[in-house]
C-alpha cells in the first residue's frame, strides 16, 4: 500500500502530464478586471485570526474581494467569537454577505453511546435553534467522532440520523465534514485470519470509515460535505466517490495545499464538471495554514483563492 507521500508524489507527477490538475493560474487581485460575479463561498475558518480582530470591517473585506455567502467557524453557546448570532447576522448581511452554512462539534471527545447521545441531542436542539437564526442552508459536523469498531460507526450514524432528522424539522439539512482519518479501514472483529500455508489476500482489508458512514446514513437527512483535498490526502480520488455516490455531496469544500491551483495536484476542473453534473448547490473556500510569518495576510490568501475561481472557466 502507498504511503501518503508516495500517493501524493505520485498525484503530483500525473499533475505534470495533465491528468490531475487544472492548468489555471491564480491571478491577483489587481490583475482581475471586472471579475464575473460568481457566487463564491468562503469557510470563515481561513480568516479566524484576521477576522476576530474587527469582524465588520472584515466582513466588508471579504465582500470587496468578491465572495457571496460564508460558511461560519467559530459557534459557542450562542456566540460566534464573543458575538451574539443575531448580531453577527445583521453584521455580514449589511456587508452584503450571506450566511449560508455553519461547522459545529458537539462539545467533548467522548464516544458516542446510549448513555450520551441523549445529551447529544438537548445539545444540538439548542445549536440548531441558533442556527435558524443565523438563517443557514446548511449546518455540519467538522470533526470525525470517535470511531474503532463496526459497532462504534454505527452509533454514529443513528446520532447523525437522529441530528439530521432535528435539522430537517427546523427547516436546513445536517451534514459531515471529511478530513483523511476517515479513510482508515477497520476490520470486524469475527474476521477469520487465513488459514496455515494459504496465501494471504492482497490489498488493505476491513472496512474504509466514510463509506460504512455513507452506507449507515439516511440519505434524505444526512449529507456529505466534501473536502476534496483531504480526501485526496486519504489517498482517494474524489470523482470515484462523486460516481459511487452521486448524490450524497451537494456542498464542497474546495481546498489546495495553500492557495487554489498552485500545488499542481489538484484535479479541480474535473472535480467542479462531475460535482455540477451530480447537481452541486454549493462550496465553499477553505484555506488552512497561513500563519502571521507566512509573508501573506490571510485575506491577501483566501483572495488569490477567489481570483483563481473567477478565472476558472469550469466554474459557473
Amino acid at each position: 500500500m502507498e504511503n501518503r507521500r508516495d500517493f501524493v508524489k505520485k498525484a503530483s507527477v500525473l499533475a505534470a502530464g495533465g491528468l490531475l490538475a487544472g492548468n489555471i493560474q491564480a491571478a491577483s487581485a489587481a490583475s482581475v478586471q471586472g471579475k464575473a460575479k460568481k457566487v463564491v463561498g468562503l469557510q470563515t475558518y481561513s480568516v479566524a485570526r484576521e477576522l476576530a480582530a474587527d469582524v465588520p470591517a472584515g466582513m466588508k473585506k471579504l465582500a470587496s474581494i468578491g465572495y457571496s455567502n460564508l460558511e461560519l467557524a467559530g459557534y459557542s453557546d450562542g456566540k460566534i467569537g464573543d458575538i451574539a448570532v443575531a448580531e453577527y447576522r445583521k453584521i455580514a448581511e449589511s456587508a452584503g454577505l450571506k450566511i449560508t452554512g455553519a461547522h459545529v462539534n458537539p462539545p467533548g471527545r467522548e464516544k458516542y453511546s446510549n448513555s450520551n447521545k441523549d445529551a447529544l441531542y438537548e445539545w444540538w436542539k439548542k445549536t440548531i435553534a441558533d442556527h435558524v437564526t443565523l438563517g443557514v442552508r446548511s449546518l455540519v459536523q467538522p470533526s470525525m467522532p470517535i470511531m474503532e469498531t463496526h459497532d462504534d460507526v454505527k452509533m454514529v450514524c443513528e446520532v447523525f440520523n437522529k441530528v439530521g432528522e432535528m435539522s430537517k424539522a427546523a427547516g436546513f439539512k445536517w451534514g459531515y465534514h471529511n478530513h483523511s482519518n476517515e479513510f482508515r479501514r477497520i476490520v470486524k472483529p469475527d474476521a477469520q485470519p487465513p488459514a496455515e500455508g494459504a496465501q494471504r489476500p492482497r490489498g488493505p482489508q476491513g472496512d474504509v470509515i466514510y463509506d460504512l458512514m455513507l452506507a449507515g446514513t439516511d440519505a434524505s437527512l444526512v449529507f456529505f460535505e466534501m473536502d476534496v483535498y483531504w480526501t485526496v490526502m486519504g489517498q482517494n480520488d474524489p470523482i470515484e466517490y462523486f460516481n459511487k455516490y452521486p448524490n450524497r455531496f451537494p456542498i464542497l469544500h474546495i481546498k489546495d495545499r495553500l492557495i487554489l491551483g498552485e500545488s499542481g495536484m489538484m484535479n479541480f476542473e474535473t472535480i467542479f464538471k462531475k460535482a455540477y453534473a451530480n447537481g452541486l448547490s454549493e462550496y465553499f473556500v477553505e484555506l488552512e495554514g497561513i500563519r502571521p510569518d507566512a509573508g501573506m495576510t490571510q485575506f491577501e490568501g483566501v483572495a488569490k483563492c477567489y481570483d483563481y475561481l473567477a478565472n476558472a472557466p469550469f466554474v459557473k
